[in-house]
């Protein structure tokens, strides 16, 4: 494992980066596209974050809470690092070591996260966050402001949707890897999930394995792999 580089921080703050992350090295071959297409996705979510505390500040100047501007820079500040620690992470772990455990844990956090996400795109008022309600509403008393909301609530309604997509094709991933609950529950109790030498033998079988039996890629049809996020 090589030295810590994400976050990629400027030199001249004085943190330095807390995991060492190589998709290309460190996740098997054939999870590449998935682990990539699951970063996009993370990213996509601060984007959204980002987006909605601009779509915040149209609100409060068009008339609307200040609280909502107070509450969108909390959800940035907050649920960025959080997603990425809770549910990216997670499932990284889990595609580099085929653990059970971690998968579980991405499939509590992102399910909850999908939920949240499901409310930001409703958008209750008060929440912080430009959702249809609150933008529809709001077209009745600021046209300009309510366009800028228009566009972190459809960005929270496209989030959703990839969400939902990537949660249920990893899922479909994990009922056909032979991971389990009780195999999750054995990794707990063990405490092979964080398991340096364990980890890196479980990445080895998996790169192992996929070298002497590749993917069928031409059974099917071909997709770019730049990625989008889902």
């Amino acid at each position: 494992m090589g030295e810590n580089n994400f976050p990629p921080l400027p030199k001249f703050i004085p943190l330095k980066p807390c995991f060492y992350q190589n998709i290309e090295e460190q996740i098997p071959p054939p999870h590449h596209l998935t682990v990539k297409r699951l970063y996009y996705l993370w990213l996509l979510h601060g984007l959204t974050l980002a987006v909605n505390l601009i779509g915040c500040i149209a609100w409060a100047i068009g008339g609307g809470s200040a609280a909502n501007f107070g509450f969108a820079i909390l959800w940035l500040i907050l649920f960025t690092p959080c997603s990425y620690v809770c549910w990216f992470r997670p499932i990284y772990k889990a595609f580099r070591s085929d653990s059970s455990f971690n998968f579980m844990v991405f499939f509590f956090i992102i399910t909850a996260q999908l939920v949240i996400l499901i409310i930001q795109a409703i958008g209750l008022s008060g929440w912080g966050v430009c959702g249809w309600i609150a933008t529809i509403s709001f077209f009745k008393i600021n046209i300009g402001s309510a366009v800028f909301m228009l566009i972190p609530t459809i960005m929270f309604t496209i989030l959703a949707v990839l969400t939902f997509i990537a949660l249920g094709r990893v899922h479909s991933h994990y009922r056909g890897s032979g991971a389990s609950m009780s195999k999750a529950q054995e990794e707990w109790a063990s405490g092979t999930w964080k398991n340096p030498a364990v980890q890196q033998a479980a990445f080895n079988a998996a790169t192992a394995s996929a070298q002497s039996n590749p993917p069928p890629y031409s059974q099917g049809p071909s997709y770019p792999q730049g990625g989008g996020a889902y």
